[in-house]
This record gives structure tokens, C-alpha cells and sequence, in this order.
């Protein structure tokens, strides 16, 4: 059974798709204003750079936009200072802005308006050549847009893809009305973010169940599901002391994410690195000594391997340019199996994803569309104390996760007081603002006792119960 968990918790989304208890995928969106992939904008041409055929654009966020500049996007012909519409098809990153086309294209569960008027195209991994007849006699087309007709589409009717082009183009008018009349850049259609795009690439199977633990994200997602038809879907909104995360024991298992090392079960292992241009994954054999041959011993750690780093690239979200250093194959042929498993392992992966075949040193390179930030820049930041050469776990993050021991412990009414050990990294960042740090751990309303010292787990949190241990922390309480 395929479960659905999206949890919200101050300025951080975050979703988890775990089927039959394991983790699938795990999607995160830090809520700060920023501009996420999909979401439309009135903007202004600041700038055009010819040298980089590139145009910099105020959508009224804090970085301009930019958008490239060919005649196949139809916009060679931008003046300095022309309103636009613009969609974003790439978050903001460092030091660039988001990047925008001028080329809108609304997304539904069954179909996406895009494209010349009158056009229908089909996705690539559609291939029945009844269904697509059908569709081309029985689809109405909108008058202003063409349309492309997703995977999904063929476990529906014909009058559940019209009534969703109907709904599209409503939604497609009202944008350009308010592109139209807006009178300064900003924000004109919000595409509903990962939460929008996990219910529109996700609700595939038979039974799935979705618990979410704000009701502004449970009547968003009640009103969506209106629309699916081929999936039986059952909502659930959580309440209580305890966090969602922590109720199905989920906080764990994304923690263990930060993990270089990743054992697999013949006894090998892989480990991940992150450097500036790419990720590097490195396969070790490990304590794999069963097979009765070095090739047999080599392919199944190879194998077991590949099936896993398909698992950890789409859970950790890696992409760009990702390098494999499998254990060393002469045969051809198994070469090719641990290839098959590997491409095997992107099938259902809506991110575009290229793996090139081996190099003579055993290499595999994979190139991965970038589609929002790896898990690592929610929740990791460079460490100050190590020259920026090691890592340390985001304050931010840190937060989140000592809220929740404190959301948990508020269940018993007797304990009012909580002691919080904290790594030296974080004194200076916690004392810049500590209202603000007591409020983000939801423990205004109890006695928070904080001292620093060298925790390899970066905190350790205790509730006090006894007089003699508050005693203990007496000169060290701050709220």
C-alpha cells in the first residue's frame, strides 16, 4: 500500500511517499516567498545581455529572473522595460535568480494545456495507437491553447479529460486577465508547489492513503482529489500532541538520509559524496564473500548496488551530473545487467534522467535533470568551525526536529520544564534571537533550560522532572 505523508511545520513543506513501510521519495520546500517551479508571474524586462543571449526580468522577487534568449521560444524580439508573462521552470540557486520561459503551460492530473492552438500531443511513454485515435476523435480542444495528454489519461474516460481541459482553461483565462491588469510585477497563479505536484504525478495505483497534518493542505488536496477518478484514495488529517513525522516514525528515517554510507543486504556498501560539480558514488564488495566466483561475488554487489543508488538518487533528489564507480567487470554481459537495473530503477521517475554506458574504467555517468535542491540544502549548511569543509545540520532543521520532542512530551501535562543540550555551532545563532528559537520549538509556555556542549548528535534533549535536576541547571534557564 502506497501512504502519502505531508507534514507542514513553520517555514518548512515536507513530503514522504512510503510504499509498504519503505521510503520511496522524500520532497521538501522551504515556504520563504520565494518562486518554485510552475508558478506564474507579470514581470518586467530589466535587462537583455546579448553576449549571453539572456534577459534578466523584476518578478518581484529579491533576485531577477532570467530567461534565454532563441528564436524557438519566441522571444527574440523582448524590449528593456516590455511587460511579460513568464512561468518559472527552475527555483532560484546560489547566486541566480529563478529561471522563466515565456511559453505558459498548465498542468492537470490527465493533461497539460501548452503548445500552438489546436495542437495535441501525447507523453512518450504512451504507446497505444487505439487510445490515441480515441482520444483525437472524442477530446474537445480548447480554442486558445493546444494540449498533451499524460501517462494517466488512459486509465480514464474521455469525459474526465474534458472536464479537466474545461477547468484548465478557465484557470488559464483568469491568469491572463489578471497578467493583463496586474499594474506591477508579481505573483499571478501559484501552481500549488510539491503538494500540487505529488497529487498530480503520484495518484497512481489502487489504494493510497494521504495524511497531512494542516487543514488549509487537506482542503486543497480534498478539493483536487474531486478530479481523479482512477484511484481510491483515502484522507486523513492528523491531530493531536505528536508531530505526523514522528507519529509514524518517519523522522528517523530521513535523518538517516545525511548518511554517506548505505549498507546493502549481500554485505557491500555504497558511499556518497557531494563535490562541487558533481556527486560521486563509489561501490565497495565490503563483506560480500558468498558467491562461489569473484565475477558472481563482483555482479551481485554491482546489482544490489544499482538498485539502491536508483533508490537514493530519487529519495535524496541527487541530479545534475551523477558519477558511478561500480567494482571492476570484464564481461560485456554484465555490464549490460547492472545498466538494465540501473535504467530500470528511473521507469516511474517523472525527472528527465540519461545513463550513459560504461568507460573503460568501469564508470557510469547519469545525467539528471535539476528539479528543485537536493535534500542536503534543507537540511545541511557548511561548517564554520571546519573552514567550510565540513557539514553541520541547518539551525532551521535543528528546530524542527527539537519541536517535535517537545510536541511529544507536551502530551504528558506534568512536565513543564525541558533541558536542551546544544553542539557550541548553533550558541551564537540561538542567542542572536532567542525568542524567536523558543518560539520555532513551540516551547513558550515551558521552562527551556539550554547549556553547549560537545554532542556528537548536535543536541540532546531531557525533560526535568525532579526539583534536584532542576537544581542542577539552575543559572541556565532562558525563558
Amino acid at each position: 500500500m502506497k501512504e502519502i505523508f505531508v507534514e507542514r511545520r513553520m517555514e518548512l513543506l515536507r513530503i514522504v511517499i512510503r510504499e509498504n513501510g519503505i521510503l520511496k521519495e522524500c520532497l521538501m520546500e522551504e515556504q520563504n516567498g520565494a518562486a518554485y517551479p510552475g508558478d506564474i508571474y507579470k514581470g518586467v524586462v530589466k535587462n537583455i545581455v546579448p553576449a549571453i543571449k539572456c534577459a534578466f526580468i523584476d518578478i518581484g522577487c529579491s533576485k531577477n529572473a532570467y530567461m534565454y534568449m532563441d528564436s524557438r521560444f519566441e522571444n527574440l524580439n523582448l524590449k528593456k522595460g516590455q511587460d511579460i508573462l513568464v512561468q518559472v521552470v527552475k527555483e532560484s540557486y546560489g547566486s541566480k535568480g529563478p529561471k522563466v520561459v515565456k511559453n505558459i503551460s498548465i498542468p492537470g492530473k490527465y493533461c497539460v494545456l501548452c503548445g500552438p492552438p489546436g495542437n495535441i500531443r501525447f507523453s512518450r511513454k504512451i504507446d497505444n495507437v487505439d487510445f490515441e485515435k480515441s482520444v483525437r476523435k472524442k477530446v474537445k480542444l480548447p480554442a486558445d491553447t493546444g494540449i498533451m495528454i499524460r501517462t494517466d489519461a488512459q486509465n480514464v474516460k474521455p469525459d474526465v479529460i474534458n472536464n479537466e481541459i474545461n477547468k484548465l482553461s478557465k484557470c488559464c483565462s483568469s491568469i491572463k486577465r489578471k497578467g493583463t491588469y496586474s499594474l506591477k510585477p508579481g505573483l499571478i497563479f501559484e501552481e500549488g508547489g510539491i503538494l500540487g505536484e505529488t497529487l498530480r504525478d503520484k495518484l497512481n495505483g489502487s489504494r493510497l492513503k494521504i495524511y497531512l497534518n494542516d487543514e488549509r493542505d487537506y482542503s486543497y488536496t480534498e478539493k483536487f482529489l474531486k478530479y481523479v477518478s482512477n484511484a481510491e484514495i483515502e484522507l486523513v488529517l492528523h491531530k493531536g500532541g505528536r508531530n505526523l513525522f514522528s507519529a509514524y516514525d518517519i523522522e528517523r528515517d530521513i535523518l538517516g538520509l545525511l548518511n554517506r554510507r548505505v549498507e546493502l543486504s549481500c554485505g557491500g556498501y555504497i558511499i556518497i559524496d557531494r563535490t562541487e560539480a558533481m556527486f560521486v558514488i563509489d561501490v565497495n564488495s565490503g563483506k560480500n564473500i558468498k558467491g562461489r566466483t569473484m565475477d558472481k561475488t563482483v555482479l551481485i554487489t554491482n546489482l544490489q548496488a544499482a538498485e539502491e543508488i536508483t533508490r537514493q538518487i530519487i529519495l535524496r533528489n541527487l541530479n545534475g551530473i551523477i558519477l558511478i564507480d561500480f567494482i571492476d567487470m570484464d564481461k560485456k554481459g554484465d555490464r549490460k545487467k547492472v545498466l538494465d537495473k540501473l535504467k530500470s530503477g528511473f521507469v516511474d521517475d517523472k525527472n528527465k534522467t540519461v545513463i550513459y554506458d560504461f568507460t573503460e574504467l568501469n564508470l557510469v555517468q547519469i545525467a539528471r535533470r535539476r528539479k528543485g535542491k537536493p535534500i542536503y540544502d534543507y537540511m545541511e549548511e557548511n561548517c564554520t568551525y571546519c573552514r567550510g569543509k565540513g557539514k553541520k545540520i541547518k539551525l532551521s532543521y535543528m528546530t524542527v526536529l527539537i519541536g517535535n520532542e517537545v510536541l511529544n512530551i507536551k502530551e504528558n501535562e506534568e512536565i513543564r520544564n525541558i533541558h536542551i543540550s546544544m553542539n557550541p555551532f548553533y550558541k551564537k545563532d540561538i542567542e542572536k534571537n532567542m525568542k524567536k528559537f523558543i518560539k520555532d520549538i513551540n516551547a513558550e509556555d515551558m521552562g527551556v533550560y539550554i547549556t553547549y556542549g560537545g554532542s556528537k548528535s548536535f543536541y540532546k534533549f531531557e525533560p526535568l522532572v525532579f526539583d534536584s535536576q532542576l537544581d542542577d541547571f539552575k543559572g541556565f534557564k532562558v525563558n
